[in-house]
This record gives structure tokens, C-alpha cells and sequence, in this order.
């Protein structure tokens, strides 16, 4: 379902992914922040449109100013345990892992997912980026259907 807010004008472009981090000190007192604080923190979301002739808005969170867009939850890839990668299963995130260099680690600590929580996967992707796990987890890459609100 589409749900029209602002963001910066800097992400505001189709495609561009972001997870919405709920509001800031700065947006007390603001007149736009019915608009700008209608979505659900933690989630990620992808901008589908900019909507056609939207003003560009001072704002005190972003430089340069905010504008209308059009955006939907969008699914979150990440590495589950192999046994549990089905499609249309429910599974959960491992765990945190400290090896930030590993060219996996953004799957297995992904922005707009929870460790303690069970999400659907919508498809199965398949390996991992990485040709090891340093902590000798079996791992298969796959995409979280977005949370229902």
C-alpha cells in the first residue's frame, strides 16, 4: 500500500531504499510533521514516485528541505539458517555477528530487521555473498516480505 510523505530532498528519487528512524528533536514545533512522521519506525521503505510538482520545504532535519513522495514497505534481504530458507516459511535473523569486513555481515545485521523477531520470506535468493561464515553458520540468502503495520 502506497503512503504519501516527505523526505529529504537528497533521498527523494524512485528506487532509493531508506529505513525510517522515526522523528527527531528537531522536528518540535514543526508544521509539516503530520506529513513527515506518518510512517512506522524501523521499517524500511522504498520510494516508488516523487510526486509530480511538490514543493520543496525548509526543514530543520534536512539541508536541503524535504519533498512529497510516494513510498511502500519494501522486502529486506538477509541470511537465515539454511534449514529454515522456504519461501513462505517464518524465520528469524542468527544473531549479531562481529565480523563487520565480511562481505555478508549488511544480511546478517540488516537495517529494518529485528533479532528478535519472525518475519515471512517471500524468495528464496540463494548463497550468501560471502565463501565462508567465520562463525560456521550454514546460511542461505533470502528476502523478508515487509512487516505488516
Amino acid at each position: 500500500m502506497t503512503t504519501v510523505t516527505l523526505i529529504g530532498t537528497r533521498l527523494a528519487e524512485a528506487g532509493v531504499e531508506f529505513v525510517y528512524h522515526g522523528e527527531s528533536s528537531a522536528c518540535e514545533g514543526c508544521p509539516y510533521r503530520d506529513q513527515c512522521l506518518n510512517l512506522t519506525e524501523g521499517h524500511k521503505y522504498r520510494v516508488e514516485s516523487v510526486r509530480e510538482g511538490a514543493n520543496t520545504l525548509d526543514c530543520a532535519v534536512h539541508d536541503t528541505g524535504v519533498t512529497a513522495v510516494e513510498v511502500e514497505p519494501a522486502p529486506i534481504r538477509v541470511n537465515v539458517a539454511s534449514n529454515t530458507a522456504f519461501a513462505g516459511s517464518r524465520a528469524s535473523l542468527e544473531g549479531p555477528c562481529p565480523h563487520t569486513n565480511c562481505p555478508s555481515h549488511e544480511f546478517c545485521e540488516p537495517a529494518g530487521a529485528d533479532f528478535d523477531e519472525e518475519y515471512r520470506i517471500g524468495e528464496v535468493v540463494g548463497d550468501p555473498p560471502h565463501d565462508h561464515c567465520m562463525l560456521d553458520r550454514d546460511l542461505t540468502l533470502v528476502e523478508f516480505d515487509p512487516p505488516v503495520d
